[in-house]
Formats: structure tokens, C-alpha cells, sequence
């Protein structure tokens, strides 16, 4: 008995260690009426899929996530376990945190709704166009303190202090640069593609079945650009290791729609910020990794882009066997009290 009551009270604990601390998100769905892609085709209902958390009279701040991923990829507890909880640096009983679905995935509009590719061609810029319009039009928000986001999302954290340059104090782009996609990001990601488009079951995007490549060509991609090299070593420190944790992802069950997922990535094809830094007014504190295998720090791009700016700190999380590559971003614990300075330094935002 003595010891039953020794591991359910052990159990209590490991599991109180992992509740979430943080205010139960509240889902919710917005039209945008006859929405203007880039293209200059409009849709004349798009629907804008969101999460928010805290009361609506907090002080509202932005946060936008991966590719192919959606609001729920941020409410974690790596993530959102480390930031919105009492005292952390977004408290949500302090601050009104708004997590939309991006164009194409979650509960926003997306080809598998039933156009399949026949939906608009949208980009970056759509994306952050219809952010905009709900938090303006949808919630009624006309200034945001914070607007940070992760990877795809940390690069329309770029465009939004481009775009909307008086709407926001603070910028906190994570694992993402400010410059035309190339090199070997977008290498990976038009093989993605390709082996999409190349699977015998493709069928100009009216299969009847996913394709397989679409596991296979996601996993790859995984492996290849995010991890960490010391972590993965650490991982796949022997040839059986490595094996198992590439069969171990490739056996994850994985609900992705393929049309979903080939938009995702061609959406970032046109994607270049840096000829309008200059834009920029708010304060931008970049939140990069040491590993990141999609922004690498040797390239000196983050360097070039910082003489644009003109009032920025780049922040780069140091590698280790416990980072993990661009996906260290994915936990705030790497840099939290990095973005907790800035938010309580009254000398960086405006009043």
C-alpha cells in the first residue's frame, strides 16, 4: 500500500511538472470579405483560423509559426509553456496573445477545402495581408507591443515591420534572415516539391490517395535542415542508433495533405525583405541559433542585413549537443529572458 501511494504521489508530480500553466486558448474563425491575393484574384470569403490566449483588455502581441504548421504548433509547453505562464515574459494575465492560422493550413482557407490547385497561388505577403486584416478588421486591435514569430513565421515578422512600419514597439523574428530565399533553404525545399510533383500518384494534384512521397520527402527535409549536427550525433551515435531514429520518423503517422503542403512551400519562393529594411521603425531584437542549419551564422547575411537597421540585437543561441538546430527556437527556454529584457526595457519601445 505504502508503496502504491509512494508512486501515485510521484506520478502527481511528474505530471503537475507538465500541466500547462497557462490560460486555456480560445479558438475562433473570421471571414475577410473579397480578399485581394497578390495575383489580383479575390476570394471572396477567406476564411482566417485563430488562437488567442489571455483577456482580450491585455496588451495584445502577435505570434506566428512554422511552415506547415499552425497555431497549435506553438501551444506547447517548449514554447508556450515558457512564455505565457504568471511572471513569464509574455504572461497572459498581462498580455492578450493572438496565434492565427496562416493562409493554407489549420482552419484558415487551404487547397484541401476543395480547390486543390486550383486555389490561389499565395505567398508571404498574403499570409501577413490577412494576419492584418484580423487583427484590425476581425479583433479591432489598432497597435500590437510585440509581433514575433518562428521560421516561416519569423519571416512575415520581417514583413510586417516592413509593411506596417507604425503598428508594432517591438520585432522578434526567430530562426529566420531578412533576404531572397536561396542557397541550400530553398534547394531542399524545391526537392520537396519535386518529389511531390514526381510521385506516380500525384495526378496534377487531384490524387485519390496522399503520396507517399510526401512522408518521405517531409522527413527528409526534417532531418537534413533542422536537428543540430552535435545533437544528431548525440542521437544517431552508432549506425543501428541513426536507423532507428530515421524509422522512428518515417513510422510517425502524419495527416498532411499534399496540395496543403506543396503551397506551403512554394509560398516562400518570392520571399526578399531586405531592400526595405530601411522601413523599419520598430526596435528588433533577432533570436537566431548557432546550429541552424536553414539560417547558417557563416554566411554573414545577418550581419549585412543589421547596417539596415536602426535599432536592432541579434541574439544567437550557442550550439550544443542539447540545441537543436532551427528547430532550437521551437524552445523558448533558449532565449526567453532575452525577449523579458526587451519588453521590460522602457529605453527600447516606444512609450
Amino acid at each position: 500500500m505504502f508503496r502504491f501511494i509512494f508512486l501515485f504521489l510521484l506520478m502527481t508530480q511528474v505530471l503537475g511538472a507538465h500541466a500547462q500553466n497557462y490560460p486555456q486558448p480560445v479558438a475562433g474563425l473570421w471571414v475577410a470579405k473579397d480578399f485581394k491575393f497578390h495575383t489580383g484574384e479575390i476570394f471572396k470569403e477567406l476564411n482566417i483560423g485563430y488562437q488567442t490566449v489571455g483577456d482580450p483588455s491585455g496588451v495584445p502581441v502577435l505570434m506566428l509559426h512554422g511552415t506547415a504548421g499552425s497555431a497549435n504548433s506553438l501551444l506547447n509547453m517548449n514554447f508556450a509553456g515558457e512564455l505565457f505562464g504568471p511572471g513569464q515574459a509574455l504572461d497572459a494575465k498581462k498580455y492578450f496573445i493572438i496565434l492565427p492560422d496562416s493562409i493554407g493550413v489549420g482552419r484558415s482557407s487551404k487547397p484541401s477545402d476543395g480547390l486543390k490547385r486550383q486555389f490561389p497561388k499565395y505567398n508571404y505577403d498574403d499570409m501577413v495581408l490577412a494576419q492584418y486584416r484580423l487583427v484590425t478588421q476581425g479583433l479591432g486591435i489598432d497597435h500590437l507591443r510585440l509581433v514575433s514569430g518562428n521560421s516561416m513565421g519569423g519571416m512575415q515578422t520581417w514583413l510586417w515591420g516592413i509593411k506596417y512600419p507604425e503598428f508594432m514597439d517591438l520585432l522578434a523574428p526567430l530562426a529566420s534572415t531578412p533576404t531572397a530565399m536561396s542557397g541550400r533553404n530553398w534547394m531542399m525545399r524545391r526537392l520537396i516539391i519535386d518529389a511531390i510533383q514526381d510521385d506516380p500518384t500525384w495526378n496534377k494534384g487531384n490524387y485519390t490517395v496522399q503520396p507517399k512521397s510526401l512522408k518521405f520527402a517531409s522527413t527528409f527535409f526534417s532531418i537534413a535542415t533542422s536537428g543540430g549536427s552535435k545533437a544528431m550525433q548525440r542521437i544517431g551515435s552508432t549506425r543501428q542508433k541513426a536507423d532507428d531514429f530515421v524509422n522512428s520518423k518515417l513510422n510517425e503517422p502524419m495527416a498532411a495533405d499534399a496540395n496543403d503542403n506543396l503551397f506551403q512551400w512554394e509560398s516562400s519562393s518570392d520571399y526578399d525583405p531586405e531592400p526595405f529594411l530601411k522601413n523599419i521603425k520598430a526596435r528588433v531584437l533577432i533570436i537566431n541559433a548557432e546550429d541552424d542549419e536553414r539560417n547558417p551564422p557563416e554566411l554573414g547575411r545577418m550581419e549585412q542585413a543589421l547596417k539596415q537597421l536602426k535599432n536592432a540585437r541579434l541574439y544567437l543561441i550557442p550550439s550544443s549537443d542539447l540545441t537543436s538546430g532551427h528547430g532550437t527556437t521551437g524552445q523558448a527556454k533558449w532565449w526567453k529572458q532575452e525577449l523579458l529584457k526587451e519588453l521590460q526595457s522602457a529605453s527600447s519601445l516606444k512609450p
